[in-house]
């Protein structure tokens, strides 16, 4: 085998071989071996944060953002204002509400990710109506068999989990850091939608709401985003202090006056070479980002003229760190493809 070829691991000789046990420990952002990452502070913790690529724990305590982005994020901050930042994929726009739940002390961010099919109610709360309907059937042929009765009513708390969105309302002193990732994928209706909930800070809950006088104290016990169980009074839930909400887009569509005239708008330009070595850094290390600070000085001289992502670049460096130095630039080239490429 030549020395460019002896990182692979399939061969394509058609002959079996026992070479998937050289395979090396996977990306950082690609490890799903279950583990326990709660930070001091946090809730919920299963190590998704720092396995998905941009999982933000190192990179937000790098982050060093400019002079008007600091700005923005405070007025953001002193106004109570949904900060809405557009940019390229890779400019840091969701780094940026990990590094103020870092800095700040507010917990776990809570993220919401947009896609096409995404509504309010999704972000809001999630009403289990399937399950509760057959435990109220399990519990009336249990009464026709002679166990006592019990009102149906008691626990619907239990069948009722908060969303992202629904679980930052919750009363509390401090703020909690909501990401709303992608906003510009979702369907015309919903920036819409957003518009009461950011505005009043509250939503009901209606299925908690109709029976509140029959609850105990008129208070359901419900599951948060982040597993844990709180009370909510009389079917609504009301903030205390305001989010920090981040709305992130990449500009692929514009939102209605309404929204923009609601929210502090924040524009981040391409990342420079800077920002772009502390995002390898804050991944796969000081050693990484010096050996591949060729390959950024190529990625940032293509993205003057393609569409290209900072994920692709973060694979390469990885992969090319095992490659033989000969095939490293070709390696490297073929994993960054443009993703405009003319059809």
């Amino acid at each position: 085998m030549s020395e460019s070829s002896e990182w692979l691991i399939y061969r394509g000789a058609g002959e079996p071989h026992e070479g998937i046990t050289q395979l090396p420990p996977p990306p950082p952002w690609r490890d799903f071996a279950g583990r326990d990452d709660t930070a001091p502070g946090e809730e919920g913790g299963d190590g998704s944060a720092d396995r998905r690529l941009g999982g933000y724990r190192h990179e937000a305590e790098l982050h060093r953002p400019g002079a008007e982005e600091l700005e923005m994020i405070n007025a953001a901050l002193y106004l109570r204002r949904p900060l809405l930042v557009t940019g390229s994929p890779g400019a840091g726009k969701s780094t940026l509400a990990h590094s103020v739940a870092h800095e700040l002390g507010l917990g776990r961010v809570l993220r919401w990710p947009i896609v096409s099919r995404s509504t309010l109610l999704d972000g809001l709360y999630h009403y289990d109506a399937i399950a509760r309907l057959q435990d109220v059937q399990i519990a009336a042929h249990s009464a026709a068999a002679g166990a006592p009765e019990r009102d149906p009513s008691a626990d619907i708390g239990s069948y009722v989990r908060l969303g992202p969105l629904g679980t930052a309302l919750l009363p509390s002193e401090q703020p909690r850091v909501l990401l709303i990732d992608e906003l510009d994928k979702s369907d015309i209706d919903l920036p819409n939608d957003l518009l009461n909930v950011l505005e009043e800070g509250e939503f009901g809950i209606p299925e908690l709401e109709r029976i509140a006088d029959r609850l105990p104290g008129g208070e359901a016990e419900v599951l948060t985003d982040d597993g844990t169980k709180v009370k909510v009074r009389g079917g609504r839930v009301q903030c205390r202090a305001f989010p920090f909400v981040v709305l992130t887009s990449n500009g692929e569509r514009d939102f209605p006056a309404p929204l923009m005239r609601r929210c502090i708008h924040l524009e981040l330009g391409r990342p420079d070479h800077q920002r772009l070595a502390t995002f390898v850094r804050a991944h796969l290390g000081d050693e990484a980002a010096r050996a591949g600070d060729d390959l950024i000085a190529h990625f940032l001289e293509r993205s003057r003229s393609e569409l290209i992502s900072t994920d692709q670049l973060l694979n390469a460096i990885y992969l090319t760190d095992a490659a033989a130095p000969a095939g490293r630039d070709r390696l490297a080239d073929l994993l960054i493809q443009r993703l405009d490429r003319p059809r």
